[in-house]
């Protein structure tokens, strides 16, 4: 219930606003803006392209995520690799007192210790 909460709270609060800013910004930034890769021959570039503004930077934006979270995701594998190392153990560790206990309930069935109402 909780999370139905939060999650709209996040909805309005948060991503309704971001979403309009964005809006807005694009609709402000429509005139059209050349990209080169050619740092040399400004008048005539081997690469250019024509897109909106908005578009470019969006672009630019997403693909600084990108790479961010690429970057984000590999230095974090050790992490990873020590997760699944310690998951791995716990399941073990839980296996052998599986096995433990059931080889307890095996002797003490076997020899038939008496009741506490016996000892009286």
């Amino acid at each position: 219930m909780l999370g139905k909460v939060a999650h709209r709270l996040w909805t309005v609060l948060i991503v309704l606003p971001l979403a309009v800013v964005l809006i807005v910004f694009g609709v402000a930034n429509r005139q059209v803006v050349q990209i080169s890769l050619d740092p040399v021959a400004t008048d005539a570039p081997w690469f250019a392209v024509s897109v909106p503004l908005f578009v470019a930077l969006f672009g630019a934006l997403i693909l600084g995520v990108l790479i961010g979270g690429i970057a984000t995701w590999f230095t974090q594998g050790a992490y990873r690799k020590e997760a699944r190392q310690k998951k791995m153990e716990a399941t073990k560790l839980a296996r052998e007192r599986d096995v433990q206990k059931e080889q307890l309930n095996k002797l003490s069935g076997a020899r038939a210790l008496p009741s506490p109402a016996s000892l009286r």
